[in-house]
């Protein structure tokens, strides 16, 4: 038999001490670390939206998901329009750190350069607000949008959500039946589109949302746009109008600008500036079921139970839309050779992007028509 050797006491104690810290070096290189909690990136974001508009929700889809994907790590406090400064006002809080962040349009701050209105509605194409979207993510339209940032000293980064449904021609008092009727009428909108409007001999005012209504009742206006049947309703459009036209050339492919602070954003870990970006693409996914669920049901109220008279815009104002912009397309690309750049890039994209999608794409309408029996205008 052979003899079992003992190891001395001390030799044991230092035997298992080192063996303790092996293990637990071990276990250090094969298990991450958990991190001690930190307080948040608070960002104070706000909207462009008085309070009651269903804009506030879609944004809120972002912003949820921004909180619940960061993990605690970034909490965005999220104020409605008006709280800090006015709708147009929204850009130039964020650039200058009075905002952290944002939820407006690029129409809202075209007053600064008409080349902002062509990421949120412009010239007519072809392409309607799901391929122009595209564009500015695939086709060169982000980099251009940069190019402007830079131009203007706007101190932000930016993302682009929601290809919102085309909106309509408007509320107006008397039905629009031809294109002539527009000429000499006070009607709001906003962006490019004021342009437009005033091309086609209408007197224009830019007017934020809450501010329609009470311009309305003053008489500064007669007759106005916003965007769709749920805002519309929900400040009170269908209680002062009853005539509401669908369809228009005007701003027939807009979308939600997203910004932040640049300074606050080069401050923020990569990870948490993939959580957002990936936040605003999952939040434009959500928006549009919103917008789908919401519009049509609000438009069958506004017909049913408050008995609104629901108007397909006739083609004469579709075409006299389309020869107003080719006048005013080429008068600012003439003026401007940025704005020109970014129509050039818009139509090349366009060229092949509508080719493909209307030479390929089912008559839905036909489909519709064929089982519900009846007949929708235009």
């Amino acid at each position: 038999m052979n003899e079992v050797k003992k190891v001395p006491t001390s030799g044991r104690r230092k035997f298992l001490t080192g063996a303790a810290a092996a293990a637990t070096g071990a276990a250090t290189l094969g298990f991450p670390m958990i991190a001690k909690s930190q307080s948040p990136i608070v960002i104070k974001m706000q909207g462009s939206w008085s309070a009651t508009d269903i804009f506030n929700e879609m944004a809120q889809e972002f912003v949820k998901r921004v909180n619940d994907m960061s993990g605690g790590r970034i909490r965005i406090d999220y104020l409605t329009g008006g709280a800090v400064v006015k709708s147009f006002e929204v850009m130039d809080a964020v650039s200058k750190g009075v905002l952290d962040a944002g939820h407006t349009v690029p129409v809202y701050w075209y007053g600064k350069s008409k080349v902002a209105s062509l990421f949120g509605s412009g010239p007519i194409n072809g392409c309607d607000a799901h391929q122009t979207l595209a564009w500015i993510y695939r086709g060169g339209g982000l980099d251009l949008y940069r190019e402007l940032l830079g131009k203007l000293n706007l101190n932000v980064v930016g993302f682009f959500a929601m290809p919102m449904p085309t909106q309509p021609l408007g509320w107006f008092k008397k039905p629009i039946t031809d294109a002539s009727q527009l000429k000499g009428l006070k009607y709001r909108t906003v962006g490019l589109a004021a342009d437009l409007f005033q091309e086609m001999g209408a007197k224009v005012t830019q007017l934020g949302g809450g501010e329609i209504i009470p311009a309305l009742e003053r008489g500064v206006i007669e007759a106005f746009e916003f965007n769709n049947p749920t805002s519309d309703s929900r400040f009170g459009a269908q209680d002062v109008i009853k005539n509401y036209e669908l369809g228009s050339y005007h701003q027939a492919m807009e979308f939600f600008e997203i910004i932040i602070n640049k300074k606050k954003w080069d401050a923020m870990p990569k990870d948490l500036q993939a959580i957002w970006q990936h936040a605003v693409e999952a939040a434009s996914s959500s928006n549009w079921w919103t917008a789908m669920d919401n519009y049509s049901r609000d438009l069958q109220v506004l017909i049913n139970k408050h008995k609104v008279n629901v108007l397909r815009t006739p083609t004469s104002v579709f075409k006299a839309q389309l020869e107003a912009w080719d006048v005013l397309t080429k008068r600012l690309s003439d003026a401007d050779p940025f704005f020109k750049k970014v129509v050039e890039s818009q139509r090349d994209w366009a060229k092949r992007v509508a080719y493909y999608y209307w030479m390929n794409d089912a008559d839905y309408k036909l489909g519709y028509e064929h089982v519900f029996k009846v007949k929708i205008p235009g």
